[in-house]
């Protein structure tokens, strides 16, 4: 299954739970990926700086320090793509992850079959974008996309945004005035179906707008189309 892959990708699985971990670990090398497990979140941060990794698999929940906080370090400084793992389940937590930048959340308890799908997905996800060339990208007045960082700067300013905000701008950038769905933006930005009660994409958008009016943005305005979607007006900067 890992033929976006010249070598095993490497995955960093941090996770408290003895039980798990080893099932996690067996699971993923039986799957040809490269398996490097750690237990304690400062740990697992140390090492994710100190090496190259494909992916990160990270509880919310460890000992030293909890994965949000792992997670808001690691967006700090790398690009590197996460999936969050949490027995929490409420709402509140997965809008906590994404917003920190993580690219999926797995409820506890999930079966490997779904983890492996998951992280399939995000790895060949990762893959495409990195193919992306740099025409491929919009074109806007004011800011600048730059290829290889998920993130658009105005003059010397970078904005802030994570990758999930980036692909989400980037797709509304790319169709400016035109209104795209929730149903659409969530199948192309956030790979999952559309459900009425979920509020990840109203909050990707908020964030988007917070920050792209602290850069001083104002080349477009990111409006709601009530009942359809959203969409991308220029305006005159």
């Amino acid at each position: 299954m890992q033929g976006f892959h010249r070598a095993p990708a490497r995955i960093l699985a941090i996770e408290n739970d003895p039980l798990l971990a080893a099932h996690l670990h067996d699971h993923l090398r039986n799957k040809g990926f490269d398996v490097t497990l750690r237990q304690d979140g400062e740990e697992g941060l140390a090492l994710a700086r100190e090496e190259d990794f494909d992916l990160i698999l990270m509880d919310i929940l460890l000992p030293g320090r909890n994965g949000l906080d792992v997670l808001a370090s690691l967006r700090r400084e790398r690009k590197l793509p996460v999936i969050l793992m949490s027995a929490l389940g409420a709402e509140q937590d997965r809008i906590a992850g994404f917003s920190q930048g993580a690219d999926d959340y797995l409820p506890k308890p999930f079966s490997m079959g779904e983890m492996e799908v998951r992280i399939e997905a995000v790895l060949r996800r990762v893959a495409y974008e990195r193919d992306e060339v740099q025409a491929e990208r919009p074109q806007d007045p004011q800011l600048e996309f730059v290829e290889g960082r998920n993130d658009v700067r105005l003059g010397e300013q970078w904005a802030g945004l994570t990758p999930t905000e980036c692909r989400l701008f980037e797709l509304l950038s790319r169709n400016a005035e035109e209104v795209l769905s929730k149903p659409f933006l969530y199948q192309q930005v956030l790979h999952r179906a559309f459900s009425q009660h979920d509020r990840v994409l109203d909050m990707h958008v908020s964030h988007i707008r917070r920050k792209l009016q602290a850069v001083g943005y104002t080349a477009g305005r990111l409006e709601t189309v009530w009942g359809k979607g959203y969409l991308l007006t220029r305006q005159q900067p």
